[in-house]
């Protein structure tokens, strides 16, 4: 579903840029994701709304088909990215699974900033942001999706959930549009 509207309390939450998650091959060009992850941070900066970025500095627990990557990440892997500019009022979430919501304090600050509706970007697609998404529509966050400030490992795997996933919980559009509409709303 395109995007009707944003909630005069609407946060945006980065889901890992950070130094071992952008160096991996991606889908789409990363510096893509990350100059539109910056001109969102930008826009939410300009207009005061919440900010949310996250890191993740643990692999998930839980056995899996799937043989584990790495056991520990390396020194420097969860550093977020310089281009975020992280600002003192940015709210930092550090998450040991896929979703941030996951055993963090998330919900309770996104609630205390009376936030109603979160816009979701970062990296991967299926993962980390589609996790975040899928908890803040079941805890009832309205959510729209950055689709142009995203990216996955498999393109196939991206493109599934921009077409299948996202549009029976959220409302997409491009970073343009979702400025456009911030702008608009808050002249």
């Amino acid at each position: 579903m395109p995007i009707t509207q944003l909630d005069p309390k609407t946060a945006l939450i980065v889901i890992d840029l950070q130094q071992g998650i952008v160096a991996m091959p991606t889908a789409h060009p990363v510096a893509e994701v990350i100059h539109n992850s910056v001109q969102l941070l930008d826009a939410f900066r300009r207009h005061h709304l919440p900010i949310v970025l996250v890191n993740v500095d643990a692999p998930a627990p839980g056995r899996t088909e799937a043989p584990p990557r790495v056991r520990e990440f390396p020194a420097g892997w969860s550093d977020l990215i310089p281009e975020l500019n992280q600002q003192p009022s940015d709210h930092l979430v550090t998450k040991k699974s896929w979703g941030a919501f996951t055993n963090t304090d998330l919900y309770t600050y996104l609630k205390s900033q009376n936030v109603t509706q979160v816009v979701v970007c970062g990296v991967a697609t299926t993962a980390g942001v589609e996790s975040t998404a899928r908890d803040a529509h079941g805890l009832g966050f309205h959510v729209t999706m950055a689709i142009d400030a995203m990216t996955d490992m498999s393109l196939e795997a991206h493109d599934n959930s921009i077409a299948r996933i996202f549009p029976r919980m959220s409302e997409t559009g491009t970073t343009e549009q979702i400025i456009d509409l911030l702008d608009s709303t808050r002249a």
